[in-house]
Order: structure tokens, then sequence, then C-alpha cells
């Protein structure tokens, strides 16, 4: 590699202008080469708005071709993730990939497998490690502030906001679920994150589907994705389950894209020994003892973006040589062995064992 990382994106659709974009218009130590859609407006869309002097491709085999690119940025539907990355290593690149890490266990083992064939580093996005209040969670952890963790809630629940209705989203074979694995993913490793990454044992939980109907919306989440007019909708709308660790700490999860609940909210909620926490994206509430009085400290810091910017400033000093990963994949393969063996106990109506 030069002193600029050429990059490749694949996917230049909403995750893409939303998340990415504003990460590749400001960090110099990136340059984006190449641009890939299967619809190619999107692609051209890219170009001509920023990156002038990339080549724009509408077949990804195409893009790995070009020996000069160093690492692509795969921001495609689910079920491609897994796909796009064993040949990326293949072609010899370096990988950073959207969530979920890969609709399967079978698929995220087979990514871990050749990026350590290949030698390239392989990073998932896992932004809300990165907001400037889960810093603050993370360091009181590591200090020993909240004492033993041993229960925790973690949540993602929308009143009404089911994204791309008909089209990938809602289509288990493209995108491997609903919510559960849609939303999942942030708060479930956040909290896990912060935990220390206990080991998971067992899972339990159920499925709901009670919106495929519903075309009503207070969220603009429900406008992300490709709307398909009479698709498929034949993943959940809402899950929840109970996560069990070797150290015998318990974390209740509950995702939705669709509830009668009063508002939109994302959490995690920690409880330890000596201090527990109420977790928001911009704000966190400590609630501990001192001098035999209840006390609660509030923290905020607004963070200004999503988190995504700064995990891939990381994703890029690691490949640079200059940072260990915060995130490995096999961190990634626990997530997904968890999601599909709730998805496993929901049809089964039993625990699951992992």
């Amino acid at each position: 590699m030069g002193n600029t990382i050429k990059m490749g994106i694949i996917g230049n659709g909403g995750i893409f202008k939303g998340a990415h974009l504003p990460f590749y218009l400001k960090d110099k130590r990136v340059e984006v080469t190449a641009l890939c859609d299967i619809r190619k407006e999107r692609a051209e869309w890219a170009k001509n708005k920023h990156f002038k002097n990339a080549t724009v491709y509408t077949d990804y085999k195409e893009l790995l071709k070009d020996k000069s690119i160093d690492a692509v940025d795969i921001c495609t539907p689910n079920y491609l993730h897994s796909i796009i990355a064993v040949d990326a290593f293949a072609a010899g690149k370096h990988v950073f990939c959207e969530k979920p890490d890969a609709i399967n266990v079978e698929e995220a083992l087979k990514m871990k497998k050749a990026s350590e064939e290949a030698g390239k580093t392989l990073m998932i996005m896992r932004n809300n490690r990165w907001l400037d209040i889960s810093k603050i969670a993370k360091e009181m952890a590591i200090n020993g502030d909240f004492g033993d963790i041993y229960a925790a809630r973690c949540g993602w629940i929308r009143r009404r906001g089911i994204p791309g209705k008909g089209g990938w989203f809602t289509t288990k074979a493209q995108s491997g679920g609903g919510p559960l694995i849609d939303l999942g993913v942030h708060m479930i490793d956040l909290a896990m994150w912060i935990m220390g990454n206990p080991k998971p044992v067992s899972v339990s939980g159920g499925t709901f589907c009670k919106f495929a109907d519903s075309d009503v919306s207070d969220s603009a989440n429900s406008d992300f994705g490709d709307k398909v007019e009479g698709g498929t909708f034949d993943v959940e709308d809402l899950a929840m389950g109970m996560i069990r660790f070797e150290n015998g700490a318990l974390l209740q999860i509950e995702f939705s894209w669709a509830s009668n609940i009063a508002r939109e909210k994302s959490f995690v909620e920690l409880r330890g020994s000596k201090a527990g926490i109420d977790w928001s994206q911009s704000r966190m509430k400590i609630f501990t003892e001192s001098n035999g009085k209840l006390k609660t400290i509030r923290k905020q810091r607004k963070s200004p973006t999503g988190g995504h910017d700064k995990n891939l400033a990381h994703f890029i000093d690691v490949i640079t040589g200059q940072a260990n990963p915060d995130f490995v994949p096999d961190q990634g393969i626990d997530m997904i062995r968890i999601l599909t063996a709730i998805y496993e106990s929901a049809a089964t109506g039993k625990e699951v064992i992992l």
C-alpha cells in the first residue's frame, strides 16, 4: 500500500450515502477509486458528485480485478456480505463490511477463514462502540466501576418503522431476518462489549409478525431501503429473548420495527454490584450509592455522528499498522451464532444451547 489507501465501494445506496460517505469526504488518507452498484445510476451519482476520478462498475468481480485497490467497503444487502468478502480476500483486498456480519454462522466462518488465508483485515461495522458515551461506559467497566455486571437489558424498538417493505429487508433469504438481525447487532454488541465480551452459552426467544399489512409510519427509518409493492414479507417485526453467558450473567433483548409503544428508542441497561447504567446515543445515567444514599450521575456527550466515521477511521488505522483491531471476527461469529439460535428457539419454543 502507498501513502494513500485506495478504496473500492461496493453498494452505493442508502447506507453508503447516509453513514459511510461523510467519512470518505473528509479523511485524506483514503481515495475512493472505484464505485460499484447493480443500479449504475447510484454509482454514477457518487462519481459525478464526489469522486470524479473513480471508475464505475456494475459487477463487483470486475472491480476486484483492479490490483491497485487496497481495500473494499461492502454496503450491500446482507446475503451478499460473505460472498463478496470471500471474493475480495481472494483478490488480496482488506475488507470493511456493513453489519450484520453474515446471514448464518457458516457464512461468517467462511469470511474469517478467507481473511486469515489472505492475511488481510476483516472488520464489520460496530459504530455504537465509537460513540463518546459508549467509550465512557467501556472505560468505567475496565476500571471496575460497575463491579460485577450480572444482568443487562438492551433493545431498539420502533412504533412504526419497517424499512424497505417488500424488498430485501423483509425477505428472509436475503436479509437473514427482521429487526433481530437488522437492529439486534447494534445493541447486543454494545452491551456485550461493555460487559467484556463474555462467552454466550445459551439463548431463548420468540418472534412475532403482526404489522406486515400496515403501511403506517412515524419513523424516517421506514424510508430506508427499496420498497417493492406486493413483495415478500416473511420476517418478524418483533423479537424478544434472553442470552445466558458462561459467567452467569443474563442479557434480556427486545427489537422491533413495529410495536404499539410510546415512541422509538434504543437502549442499553447494565446492572452491576457497584453501579448500573442507562445508556442512549447521547447520554448516560449512572446509578449507584454513596455514603448510605442512592445517587444518580448524568453524563452527556453528543457525538457529531452515529460513530460510523470513527469506526471507518479505525479500520484505516488497523490496515496501516497504527492500531490493533477493536473488533475481531470471532466476535462477529458469536453474534451470528446468537441471532440464529434465537430464531431457532422461536421456531421450536425451546432454549438453544450454543
